[in-house]
């Protein structure tokens, strides 16, 4: 396996929530997929699990060297825990049309948070 690209974002906590408590279900409808939703609302630190999320889709973008353009949608890219609470991201349709053009096959992911803030790391990996 090698490396592709890699991507980091961080992202202000407080940020995310007032984006969360401004616009509710828009906001959030328009960013997490539902899987994501409904592991960031069960938890009771919810504004900090979405801005992780948050900063995943931001480092994936940078990894791929893209950002965000014309049919790149948020909900493109999905971070989900596994058994063990590590992060597994997945992408999907242009998202994933594109990583597949850049041979991406494994995504490597990481997520550390303060209250304050939160930080993400991606790693595009080939075979």
């Amino acid at each position: 396996m090698s490396v592709i690209g890699h991507g980091i974002d961080i992202v202000e906590c407080a940020r995310i929530e007032r984006l969360w408590r401004e616009h509710g279900d828009v906001f959030l409808d328009r960013v997490y997929t539902a899987t994501e939703k409904a592991y960031c609302l069960a938890a009771r630190d919810t504004a900090v699990r979405l801005s992780g999320r948050f900063a995943v889709k931001e480092a994936v973008l940078k990894a791929l060297g893209t950002g965000w353009r014309g049919g790149i949608a948020w909900t493109d890219i999905e971070t989900i825990a596994d058994e063990f609470g590590k992060p597994v991201t997945t992408l999907s349709n242009l998202t994933a049309e594109i990583a597949q053009r850049q041979s991406v096959r494994r995504w490597l992911v990481s997520i550390s948070h303060t209250r304050e803030l939160a930080i993400a790391s991606a790693l595009s990996m080939s075979d």
